[in-house]
């Protein structure tokens, strides 16, 4: 079965048209395939409903009001470089549309090439499987999540918009042993560690991107228990994986200057290694090693053990994660 008819198909396509150019001006999609994926998998089938927060609450916004002018709000807002909240529960966001920017320097960072097997983690709305399944065809890309009505609406915009990849309902941190191996893992939900069992599932030289403190850490697969990789430059803020927000530091520390709190390269810092430093620690090594950048940082996963570390896998400064 093909793609339903689709009412709003045309201004659809002149909004994407500015979203494209947009995302291209930002220093993204380089790679032609990713433009024209990005130019033709309409992104307003996938967020039919959505949520703007404000003072009073959460405003809805969905394509079927019968409000005019709120039903073109929607659609304005479907192509706005910007993260989308598409499933808010008691408050809390469940499930969002995230910025195209970023998930287009997500998808290129991936280096897929035809015939590549890619795994998601976090299905969300479907879009970024449909992106995926446009690039490499539905059947080289698996979604999967936890929640069964997440699932289930991905798999109805992805059929909506002619794309139908498997859609998997399960646990994330385990994979999806049964459409093993993959040549690349991204995850579209924050880690607190990498899951073993995603290098487990992964073929040698594979790729895997996960969202890890306020970054993204790319590594590259030697073998079931050996990844090493550093954090792309971009920061990166995600819904967590079992659901809920992610931990980020709520409430600036006594004697922390905002300044301080505020910079991003500071808080990625506080939030990897605040396990291990305290925030004192965090802000001394902050300022010694001239407030160093994201891509300084790597992870390493290896024989049962995985840490942070700046600059060097063997270096002084290195900060045990969780158990994967």
């Amino acid at each position: 079965m093909g793609a339903q008819p689709d009412g709003f198909a045309e201004d659809g396509a002149r909004a994407r048209q500015v979203l494209v150019r947009e995302i291209a001006a930002y220093g993204a999609l380089r790679d032609p395939a990713w433009h024209t994926a990005f130019s033709e998998v309409p992104r307003h089938l996938f967020v039919p409903c959505y949520y703007v927060s404000g003072t009073g609450g959460h405003e809805r916004f969905w394509s079927d009001d019968p409000d005019p002018g709120r039903r073109a709000r929607w659609l304005r807002g479907a192509y706005q470089d910007e993260p989308l909240a598409t499933r808010v529960r008691d408050g809390e966001l469940v499930t969002s549309s995230s910025q195209p920017s970023l998930m287009a320097q997500m998808l290129e960072a991936l280096e897929v090439r035809d015939g590549l097997d890619v795994l998601e983690i976090g299905a969300g709305t479907g879009y970024n499987a449909a992106l995926l399944s446009h690039r490499l065809g539905a059947e080289h890309v698996t979604t999967v999540d936890l929640d069964e009505d997440i699932t289930e609406s991905a798999r109805t915009h992805l059929a909506a918009a002619g794309y139908r990849p498997a859609v998997i309902t399960g646990d994330g941190a385990r994979g999806c042993p049964e459409r093993a191996p993959f040549d690349r893992i991204v995850a579209t939900c924050t880690v607190p560690s990498i899951p073993y069992a995603w290098l487990a599932q992964c073929r040698p030289e594979a790729l895997v991107l996960a969202p890890l403190s306020t970054g993204l850490i790319l590594l590259r697969v030697r073998d079931a228990s050996h990844a090493e990789g550093r954090f792309l430059p971009t920061s990166a803020y995600f819904v967590a994986l079992r659901g809920g927000n992610a931990r980020f530091p709520r409430r600036r520390p006594m004697g922390l200057p905002r300044q301080v709190y505020d910079d991003e390269r500071f808080r990625f810092l506080r939030t990897l290694a605040e396990d291990t430093l305290d925030t004192r620690e965090a802000l001394s090594l902050w300022q010694r090693e001239r407030r160093p950048e994201r891509e300084r940082f790597g992870v390493t996963v290896l024989g049962g053990r995985q840490w942070a570390w700046l600059d060097d896998p063997e270096g002084p400064y290195a900060w045990p994660l969780p158990s994967g």
